[in-house]
């Protein structure tokens, strides 16, 4: 009997880190960026979320601004490795109209040592749950980070990418959009 319960164990141990593993190597490949799923002209809803120091943010603020926004978490590998790259675009489009906000699904002491810790450039918002209820109006069902939004000049999306984006991807529609404007 102890050997049965013992194979059971152990074949349920192996499920589990083979689900897990599928999962995580799932979430480690390149996802290409894709048109908005919704169609074009679905607009960005209308959000105020924490600054890091507490105070209030509003999506307002940026209309007429090209929208990079980048949900993420301090847990989430691929959301700090891609960080650098947010960065460095933010410098790179930043007299070009186009803003990069981070949205942290995280808590505010664990992102706060990060921002500080990493020299990040632009506006961190604190989500934590109010961010899952803002993925999913932006259709991101399942909660997958990161996850990025870009909204034109009109606040209409024109990007949704569910896993990380890559440099090459993400300049050519921006150099797109701001030739556009």
């Amino acid at each position: 009997m102890r050997t049965r319960q013992f194979l059971t164990l152990a074949l349920s141990g192996v499920l589990v880190g083979a689900l897990a593993g599928g999962v995580w190597k799932w979430q480690q490949r390149e996802h290409p960026v894709e048109a908005d799923q919704n169609g074009p002209g679905t607009q960005l809803p209308d959000f105020t979320l924490p600054g890091m120091d507490n105070s209030p943010w509003r999506s307002e603020e940026w209309r007429n601004k090209i929208l990079v926004i980048n949900f993420w978490a301090t847990w989430c590998p691929p959301c700090v490795d891609e960080m650098p790259l947010l960065n460095r675009l933010q410098k790179t489009y930043a007299d070009r109209d186009v803003v990069f906000v981070g949205i942290a699904v995280d808590d505010a002491d664990a992102v706060k040592h990060f921002v500080r810790e990493n020299n990040i450039h632009f506006p961190i918002l604190l989500g934590e749950t109010h961010a899952m209820d803002l993925m999913k109006r932006l259709g991101n069902r399942f909660n997958a980070l990161p996850f990025t939004v870009v909204a034109d000049h009109g606040g209409s999306i024109i990007l949704r990418q569910f896993g990380a984006v890559s440099e090459k991807d993400l300049q050519s529609l921006l150099d797109k959009v701001t030739l556009n404007h």
